[in-house]
């Protein structure tokens, strides 16, 4: 079992599978993803590709000592059975129209095995539950099956990935909450201009003992000077969901944060960078608010209509949840334009 580093790459970051960037080529995409130079854990996902970046994977972990690199996997969209629907991609492996809970550990197993046959590898230093729906959250059964995979060697440790868009908070902390004991990490959006609302379920994360992976750590590349004002995205890039004017408000704010080039280095480089004191994350957290900005994923006051794979009603168990740890889901969890005067105060 390897632990995981301090930085890491994925599968997704080649342009190949994400429609996010120009897609690299399979020569250029193998190096960025090999683990080496100051980087020792990759992260994949299944669904990417319909596993094809599995594949990419393993070719470019061919020959590298298993003991150099932590892997971490991703299960949860069912491309075997389900079918794509456009932008929401495939169904979650616990949409009911599949398969009932009785059958979620042969799924589990199943999809497992078939990644880390893609990636040539016997077993996951993480595996995590990506995307899931409100079962995923919530479901014993589910977290059963995911058990019965670590039990059986197929993976060192458990994980949840919400997403894909950002929210989810509520639910994070209540599956916290019930399956903590099996959790022993999450992954959230969290980055210097996004601190909201990823920052709320830290608490939470710490009191359970559940360590964090933070992604979009780069802003959608604004951090690189990668996206400039007018820049062209193609269609269906998930930025193109972001709120209006999202790049010329991150740009002059990162104006008091400028970037390092070399992007690989300096994330390798992160390792051995001395934490921030409170006092300088307080300032870049000021600096970043974003608190309001979008109307978050998940369990939130103001879902209307029927309940979507990515998208519910608050419930009483999910505010109880947020009270426990003071979060007051009208204030905190909804659109700064859609609150109240009372919950603006």
């Amino acid at each position: 079992m390897r632990d995981l580093t301090p930085s890491a790459v994925g599968t997704w970051s080649g342009g190949r599978f994400m429609r996010f960037g120009e897609p690299l080529d399979d020569e250029r995409f193998t190096a960025l993803v090999r683990p080496g130079g100051g980087i020792g854990t990759v992260i994949t996902a299944d669904t990417y590709g319909a596993g094809e970046a599995d594949r990419l994977l393993g070719s470019a972990l061919a020959g590298v000592p298993r003991s150099d690199y932590a892997l971490v996997g991703a299960i949860g969209h069912d491309f075997y059975e389900g079918e794509r629907e456009g932008a929401k991609g495939f169904p979650r492996f616990t949409d009911p129209r599949l398969r009932g809970p009785e059958a979620y550990a042969d799924y589990v197993r199943m999809a497992t095995e078939r990644s880390l046959e893609r990636c040539g590898v016997d077993a996951f230093d993480l595996l995590l539950l990506h995307n899931p729906d409100r079962t995923g959250y919530t479901s014993a059964a589910v977290w059963d099956a995911l058990e019965a995979v670590r039990d059986a060697g197929l993976t060192a440790r458990l994980g949840v990935a919400p997403g894909p868009a950002n929210g989810f908070t509520l639910d994070l902390i209540d599956c916290f909450e019930r399956f903590g004991e099996r959790i022993d990490w999450a992954m959230v959006i969290l980055n210097p201009l996004e601190p909201w609302p990823g920052e709320l379920v830290l608490p939470a994360a710490e009191r359970h003992g559940i360590e964090l992976i933070t992604r979009v750590v780069d802003y959608g590349g604004l951090f690189h000077d990668d996206v400039l004002p007018g820049h062209p995205f193609p269609e269906w890039d998930h930025r193109t969901f972001r709120p209006q004017g999202w790049i010329e408000r991150g740009r002059e704010r990162l104006e008091r944060m400028r970037p390092i080039e070399d992007k690989r280095a300096e994330l390798a480089a992160v390792a051995d960078l001395e934490p921030l004191s409170a006092e300088e994350v307080a300032e870049i957290r000021a600096i970043g608010d974003n608190s309001g900005c979008m109307a978050l994923k998940g369990g939130v006051p103001d879902h209307e209509g029927q309940e979507r794979p990515d998208r519910w009603a608050l419930t009483p168990e999910l505010a109880a949840a947020g009270s426990r740890w003071g979060i007051e889901p009208e204030r905190d969890l909804i659109p700064a334009a859609s609150r109240s005067p009372s919950a603006r105060a």
